[in-house]
This record gives C-alpha cells, structure tokens and sequence, in this order.
C-alpha cells in the first residue's frame, strides 16, 4: 500500500492535469502567452517529481536538487518580478495579490525543507500557489485582451459615425442638388424629411428606423433629375402631357436608388409617395398598407410642405386650410394613422415655424408706408384683442403727389392670413371680409360691419410735437372695437358693432397721397375690464332655440365654451340639435365629445383631468398619456363629399352620441352626415369617475337631451 503522503502527492498531481484539461476546452478560460504556459507546465513536471521521489533523499542530496532548486527559484523570482512591476506603475491591488502567492510558495518550502514528512500538505501549498499565478495571468491576459476589443469597438463606432455622417451628408447634397432645379422647391426635400422624422418618432418608430425614413424622404423626389428643367420649372399649370412626364419622377427615383444595395429602404420613399390609400395613385396604383410604410408617411409629409409653400403658379396656402386638405383626405389620399398626426402637428405649431413661407406678422416700429394712389400700400394687419394696442406714426406729405392733400386710413378687416386682400380670388381662397374703413379726418365707412358710431372731442395735447403726429388705440371685446384716432387737437373715438364675436379683426395702414413712417407699436400688459366699449348693437345668438335637459350652448372658438358634464354610463346617449355658426368654414368646425374627470363633473372643475375628444368628422386625439384611442370612421352611401357635410352642418340636423362603457373603455358610437364613428378609448390606469361634455369650434347646440 502506498505511503498516505505519496497518494495526496497523486491527487494533487491529477488535479493539476485536470485543471490544465479544462483550460484547453473551457472558452471561457483565456490561454495566456506561451512564456507563461510554460513556465506553469515546468512547475507541474517538478511538483511530480517531488510527488514521486522519496522525500528524504530528495532534500538531503541526490542528481536532481539543483534543477529543482533552480526552478522554484526562477518560479520565485519571476512571482517577486511580477509582483514589483506593478508597485512601480502604481497598481497596488495586483502587487498584493502576487506577493501574498510568493509568500504561499516560500512557506511551503520552508516546511519541506524541516519537515519532509509532511511534504504532502507543502506540495498542496504550492500546487495552489501555481495554479493562482497561472489564475492572475490569464486574468491580465484577459483585462489587455478587452481593452483592445473596447478599443476596437470603440473605433469600429467611431467609423460607422463617420461613415453615416458621411452617407448623410451625401444624401443631403444630392437632395439639395434635386432642389436647386426649381427654386420655388428650395428646402422641400430637407423639410419633408424633417416632418416625416417626427411623424415616425409620434408612431413609436425606432431610432435606425426614423433615420431610414428621414434618409428616404430626403431622396423621394430624386427622380426628377431626369425630368426637364423646362417643366419642372414652368410658370402656370402644366399640360396632360406634360403632368404625365412628371409622374415618371417616381419610377425614375426608384431606378436611381435601387442600385444601392447598402440602403435598400431609399426606394420605397421614391417610388410610392405619390400612391394614395385609397389605391387611384401612380405609379403602381397599391393602396392600404400595401403601401411601404415610409411612402404612406412621406406621403403625408410631401403633401403638407407642397400646400403650405410657395409654387411659381400660387402662394403658400394657409395652415388652417392646408389643415381641411388633410382632413380630407384622410383614408383616401392619406393613411388615417399619419394623416392624424400630421394634424397634430400642424395643431400644435401655433407660431407656424413648420412652413417656409413667410407668416403675416404685426406692423412693427420702424415700417414705413409710401402710399401714392387710394389703398397702393396697405400695413401689415395689426390684431385687435382685448389687451390694448398703441400705434405711433407721422404722416406727412408725398413728394410724388404735389398738390394733394395727404388722407390716411384705417382698414378693419379679417382674413385668413391677417393681410388685405383685393383681389377676388384671394377674397375667395383667404376669406377676406372687411367690415369698414376709419379715416384720420373723423370720416368712415361701413362694410361688413353692423354698425359703427363715432364721436369727435377736440383737446390740445402737450404728447404731440407737429400736428402731422397721430395715435392709434385699438381693443375688442366680444364683438365690439373700439378705435380711438388722437393727434394734438382732437380725438375721434370709432365703436365698431362686429357682426359676431367669432371672426377676427384686424387693423391695416392705408390711405392715399401720403407717407407713413415713424411707426411705433406698443401693447399693454393685461386685458381690458369687460364693460370698457360700450355696446351699440345687441350681442347676437344662436342658442335661441329649444332647451331640453340643460342649457343650450354656443362656442365661438375651439372649445371656446361646453355643455353641463354628465357622468359616464353604459348605454348614456346624448341627443341634441347641432348647427355651425356663419362663420364656420372648415371641417372642423363641428361639435367635439369631451371625456374628462373633475372631482365636481364640471369641465375646468378642481383636479380636472382631459382625457380625450372625439369630433363629429371622426377626428379624436387622446389629451392624456394614460389613454389609446382605436378608431374606425366609415364614409356611408349618403356620404357625397366633404363639402356637402359642412353645407348640412349649416343648415343644422339632430344626431345622438351612444355610449358603451367598460371598467378600462369607452367606446364613443355616432352616425351624421354619411360619415359613421366608432372609436374606443382604453383608459390606462384612470380610475376616477368620468365624464363628458358636448363642446366644439363654431358650433352652436341646442336642445340637449341625456337619455
């Protein structure tokens, strides 16, 4: 039978060997350098001999003491080594750790040596001792081996930014080049581009995927590099043959682009955004989502910049009929998904910075108005509200127009785009209506306007240096303006009776034979009291007819005004009799179904919560976070065309508004009109009561029944 310290020799022996098995076939043990692996492999060959050798002739004499010596030693040496080079460069967890392992491996020979009968224990001990060094070597290995991956990851990033900011900025050159053919589309492609991007984003799109669309919406229109210059930059409508040369821009992109195989998605923008939902568009006429998605959001994207930009036959249209063109064509032209956020986008961009044209803006100090025949030079329009307006001018004689006595005026008025218009086509397009004209020497005429009084005081004024200097005052409240003209011997105070308190009312510089300069502006800081301009004219309603279960309710703007709430219930059906006011010109001016929770019912009421609205034109929008409307709007047999919707809201119809709640929905159920709503709202985590309300934008409602 073996000696017990000769079999614990073997066991440490074939642990050894096992351990050096598994580094072989363990991936995640890494191999360190050969110099190392050696140097480990040499340790076990001596630890087997010493397993193997008598342990007395072992220490005291014989052939092999001085290679043992010398290998431990150099074993020795190279653990002290190892352990100072990182005292020298600073780490000092690793040189703890390698001068704890050097201690282990002198103990175990000091008790070799002085007792070789228990060389079994030492053998263990520095076994152990191998094993850690070779464990603290592949660690390191392991540590320089993810640097240089981390260093190499971090230069393969570094390389794919720079080689997508150099795609990008190639892609953006050829788009800007695609731009410069027409300089009425200068900046189309990048705006598209902008407006798709953020189309994808409201959809929940991943990064790479709205930056593939933003890529393809900024080549959709690639293919006209092959059209005609002399067509595409043609003054005035083209002809059938001609448009029909134009539609080929989409398979000709779609030719251009194909070709790159990195970026295979470039295609689907060019070649479909001219397809429409409905499938009558070019060139393939698919339709639905058949239709790339990119194509069906470039879609949308393209055709608000081309509508609200100026072309070589037309002006920018304005947002708020761009807005109707949407709605229009919302399941036909458009997807109604994109569609509806487009027009979330164009709601919320209240300071039009969307659009490239130039938006009207208030006449600001320093204008000058060089006016030579009767309404030649017309101000920008100046908005009346009820804050106070104050404008300063000097008006003084035209040198052009010897002779004639200098006449300046007010225009009030109101347009679509605050500007004056005169021309019957922009009359009719930009809905101009002009309720009068204020002359500076107390002379007026009405227009549109109901009724406006004026009054002359006379007053000498220290405030005014020349007599040529004026001052305007100008405010509303509800459908009355007051307009006060005031220089330094008089002032002439103009009321001016509004036919409704819906329109807006603007003020232009005009006049004839005669220079504007000097101008200067100014607004106060708060509103004005509401019993300021005293009433001329009755204030006029629409709510005079039959009242049913609560008050009957007219609002003049979005939402402006609403019914009483009436707490949600399975089965609740509203009834009433809508009409829209005169003034409603849109889709949208309609009734909208307000669902909110307020802890009295009432809308505005404490802790008032929006949760979403429904219009009668099958538009709905969730006001809070926690809520998902699924919607379904159909177009019935009756249905004929838009036009003929808003033309039956004029003239005013019954409907009912049907209900059908759950514990976590609300499905909101309406037919009017030919166009047949049902939209469900998944209310999230809203555990409050709700209710709703019946509200709207130029709209009055009358008789409402709650059954």
């Amino acid at each position: 039978m073996l000696e017990s310290y000769l079999v614990v020799n073997y066991m440490t022996l074939m642990i050894l060997l096992a351990l050096v098995i598994m580094m072989f076939f363990n991936r995640d043990i890494k191999v360190p350098t050969a110099r190392h692996f050696m140097i480990c492999i040499g340790l076990i060959i001596l630890l087997t001999i010493v397993a193997t050798t008598d342990g007395d002739n072992m220490w005291r004499g014989g052939p092999l003491k001085l290679i043992i010596y010398s290998i431990l030693l150099l074993y020795l040496l190279i653990l002290l080594f190892t352990a100072v080079f990182p005292l020298r460069v600073g780490n000092r967890k690793k040189c703890f750790v390698l001068l704890f392992i050097f201690c282990q491996a002198i103990i175990a020979l000091v008790i070799d040596y002085n007792h070789s009968g228990i060389n079994s224990f030492s053998n263990e001990i520095i076994a152990l001792c191998v094993w850690e060094y070779y464990i603290y070597l592949s660690s390191v290995q392991r540590q320089e081996l993810k640097k240089k991956v981390d260093a190499y990851v971090e230069e393969v990033e570094e390389s794919g930014k720079k080689l997508k900011c150099l795609t990008k900025e190639v892609i953006e050159s050829l788009s800007s080049a695609i731009d410069a053919k027409d300089e009425y589309t200068h900046g189309h492609a990048s705006r598209v581009a902008e407006y798709s991007r953020k189309l994808a984003q409201m959809n929940n799109k991943s990064e790479q995927e709205c930056d593939e669309i933003y890529y393809a919406a900024l080549l959709h229109d690639v293919g006209k590099i092959g059209i005609s210059d002399s067509i595409i930059t043609k003054d005035g409508k083209l002809t059938p043959e001609e448009y029909e040369l134009v539609k080929k821009h989409s398979t000709l992109g779609m030719q251009i682009l194909e070709s790159i195989s990195e970026f295979p998605y470039l295609c689907a923008g060019a070649l479909g955004h001219h397809e429409r939902f409905d499938g009558k568009g070019y060139p393939c006429g698919i339709k639905g989502e058949d239709i790339p998605e990119a194509a069906r959001i470039i879609a949308v994207a393209d055709a608000y910049d081309a509508m609200s930009s100026k072309r070589s036959y037309r002006d920018p249209i304005p947002q708020l009929m761009v807005r109707e063109e949407i709605v229009k064509g919302m399941g036909t032209q458009f997807d109604p998904v994109y569609a509806r956020l487009m027009l979330h986008l164009i709601d919320i961009d209240s300071e039009y910075e969307m659009s490239e044209r130039e938006q009207p803006k208030e006449l600001s100090s320093g204008d000058e108005l060089v006016i030579e025949e009767y309404r030649s030079e017309v101000g920008p329009g100046v908005l009346i509200t009820p804050v106070m307006v104050t404008l300063s001018m000097r008006v003084s004689i035209l040198e052009k127009t010897p002779g004639k006595t200098p006449n300046p005026s007010l225009i009030i008025f109101d347009s679509a785009d605050g500007n004056f218009h005169n021309t019957d086509k922009e009359i009719c397009e930009l809905s101009y209506f002009e309720y009068g004209e204020l002359w500076f020497s107390g002379k007026t005429e009405t227009k549109a306007a109901r009724l406006i009084k004026t009054t002359k005081e006379s007053h000498e004024s220290a405030g005014f240096i020349s007599d040529n200097e004026y001052k305007i005052e100008a405010v509303r409240i509800k459908d009355h303006a007051l307009v006060r003209i005031i220089n330094r011997k008089q002032i002439i105070e103009n009321i001016i009776a509004l036919p409704d308190t819906v329109r807006y009312a603007y003020i232009g510089i005009t006049g004839e034979f005669c220079r504007i300069d000097n101008i200067c502006v100014d607004k106060a800081k708060e509103e004005t009291k509401p019993d300021y301009i005293p009433r001329i004219a009755k204030e006029i309603s629409y709510i005079d007819g039959p009242v049913g279960d609560m008050p009957n309710v007219q609002i003049n703007r979005h939402r402006g005004a609403s019914s009483e709430g009436v707490e949600l219930r399975d089965g609740l059906q509203l009834a009433f009799h809508v009409q829209s006011l005169p003034t409603a010109n849109f889709v949208w001016h309609c009734p909208i179904i307000d669902v909110y929770c307020s802890d009295n019912g009432k809308v505005n009421g404490p802790n008032y919560r929006d949760l979403a609205f429904f219009r009668l034109d099958g538009e709905a929008w969730e006001c809070d976070c926690q809520c998902l409307i699924k919607q379904n709007v159909d177009r019935l047999e009756n249905f004929k065309d838009w036009d003929s919707w808003k033309e039956a809201l004029h003239e005013g119809y019954d409907t009912v508004v049907t209900f059908k709640v759950e514990d976590k929905s609300i499905t909101v159920i309406t037919e009017n009109a030919g166009i047949a709503v049902r939209s469900t709202l998944l209310l999230g985590d809203v555990e409050d009561k709700r209710y709703v309300a019946i509200t709207g934008d130029q709209v009055a409602i009358t008789n409402i029944r709650v059954w």
